[in-house]
């Protein structure tokens, strides 16, 4: 076994022992004390991460190079992970204290959702990476609606089955993205069974499978799932976000569904509504860049 392998394994185990470890304090203590000892972690770990913080500084001069100053930009870069280390350790927390979801989430717009599923052809919910995302899944599982969510799974695979067993747990369920006909098939089945299913759309797509659409003036590879899913099905499409406000409480905002723009040609109609949905996520990261993940490298794979 050559060396790189070696680290990358060593890594993995690494990580994968520190969230259990994580997981097992998210379940013996409260949670304003898991913030106390999750913000002492992350001041160290943002400290180490030296390639992700790179990372987000590059993405973050590709987006707002000409609009912010390097002191925002690395503002940014320092409240984004400690907001990724806040939402992680809330996840574990609410994991194991479902009970404890409601009373720190509010809803905006559920009545879209109620609407769009009384229709009887499921609901397409395009999300990002965006906020404590798992905890809107979560919501809304725990809320009584049948929800999947579309996600690629870990490379360390018992990690990925501990992380499926504690979502099945509690209600939500998982289509995985790969292998991807076997993504398509799923997500079709989940809609005609009249279900929720999230599709985060802000991920770097690869040079083939998807289309190239503006994102913050430059061509980002982009999946077309939604958009074909809902032509497929007739299911409405919701664009749903979650922002953190002041005391740690979250609000889910629902937007009415997405009218989709027509065309005589399928491609054209493709491409348009793909670019629509994609507008309106660098929409709500430019109201709050500190809610996504800069970390990814959007713009990798180029037309």
């Amino acid at each position: 076994m050559d060396l790189n392998k070696q680290i990358k394994i060593f890594k993995r185990t690494l990580a994968r022992r520190g969230l259990f470890l994580s997981a097992w304090l998210a379940g013996k203590l409260p949670l304003r004390l898991l913030r106390i000892v999750i913000h002492f972690l992350m001041a160290i770990a943002f400290r180490l991460v030296i390639k992700q913080r790179a990372i987000a500084k590059e993405s973050l001069l590709i987006a707002f190079g000409k609009e912010k100053d390097l002191k925002e930009i690395n503002r940014i870069v320092r409240n984004c992970f400690e907001n990724i280390g806040e939402g992680m350790i809330e996840m574990l927390y609410f994991l194991n204290h479902p009970d404890k979801v409601f009373g720190q989430v509010v809803v905006e717009g559920k009545e879209y959702l109620d609407s769009a599923l009384k229709e009887g052809k499921g609901a397409i919910a395009v999300t990002a990476h965006f906020g404590n995302f798992p905890l809107m899944m979560l919501y809304c599982a725990l809320s009584g609606y049948q929800t999947n969510a579309i996600i690629r799974p870990t490379r360390d695979e018992v990690l990925e089955e501990y992380l499926l067993e504690r979502r099945t747990r509690v209600g939500l369920k998982t289509v995985y993205a790969v292998p991807r006909k076997e993504c398509v098939a799923n997500s079709l089945k989940v809609l005609r069974d009249n279900e929720l299913l999230f599709i985060p759309l802000d991920q770097n797509f690869g040079s083939s499978g998807g289309v190239f659409v503006d994102f913050f003036g430059q061509k980002a590879a982009t999946a077309t799932g939604p958009i074909i899913f809902s032509l497929r099905t007739k299911a409405p499409i919701l664009p749903m976000f979650i922002i953190r406000e002041q005391g740690n409480r979250h609000k889910i905002i629902i937007e009415p569904p997405l009218a989709l723009e027509q065309s005589v040609h399928e491609d054209e109609m493709i491409l348009f509504n793909t670019a629509k949905i994609t507008k309106m996520i660098e929409q709500y990261i430019r109201k709050y860049p500190q809610e996504w993940g800069w970390m990814h490298r959007r713009w990798k794979s180029r037309p």
